[in-house]
């Protein structure tokens, strides 16, 4: 493989090539777009610094995800102090909104902004368990709290998008309703 050899066009090529997708990975961790393009380059970075590791006979697209991932939590583990206002959000019970209905019929740009709204536990634990399938022991592990405390986070970070999404209903409703009388 050229990349592993350090040819700058087989970089860029990878880069033009993977960039979208880790972004997408990137995103999901992130507060904002620009945080996200941080992240992503750090990704690459790490990449192309760890190129010769990866078997060619290996799935490239998922060891950048992997890579692309655990910058995520880095990022999560240097923020976790900052952040540890979890506590003071809202916790909202309800059912009226089925999430799942909700977002298969929601924008993916959306969803992603509503994922980048939550506080950054929640965000982090939502992301690893509903988006990439782990566990709440594997992300305990990974982020070194209880598996108690990734399932209430989890729990929240849902209530906090039902809520929104409840609001954002409730608001199209009521212009709705506004305009027709």
């Amino acid at each position: 493989m050229a990349c592993q050899k350090g040819k700058l066009k087989a970089q860029r090529e990878l880069y033009d090539r993977y960039a979208y997708m880790m972004k997408g990975v990137c995103l999901r961790y992130a507060r904002d777009v620009s945080e996200a393009e941080d992240y992503l380059q750090e990704a690459f970075l790490r990449a192309f610094k760890s190129i010769h590791q990866l078997n060619p006979s290996g799935n490239l697209g998922a060891w950048l995800r992997t890579i692309a991932v655990n910058v995520g939590l880095e990022m999560y583990r240097k923020n976790k102090a900052i952040d540890l206002r979890l506590e003071n959000y809202k916790h909202i019970q309800g059912n009226s909104v089925d999430l799942e209905t909700a977002f298969e019929k929601m924008a993916l740009e959306d969803l992603v902004k509503k994922i980048q709204r939550l506080p950054l536990g929640y965000r982090t634990v939502f992301n690893l368990y509903a988006i990439e399938g782990f566990n709440h022991e594997e992300i305990a592990q990974k982020l070194e709290i209880s598996a108690g405390t990734s399932k209430s986070q989890y729990s929240r970070a849902r209530s906090l998008l039902r809520q929104w999404i409840e609001e954002e209903e409730e608001n199209e409703k009521n212009q709705m309703n506004y305009a027709k009388g």
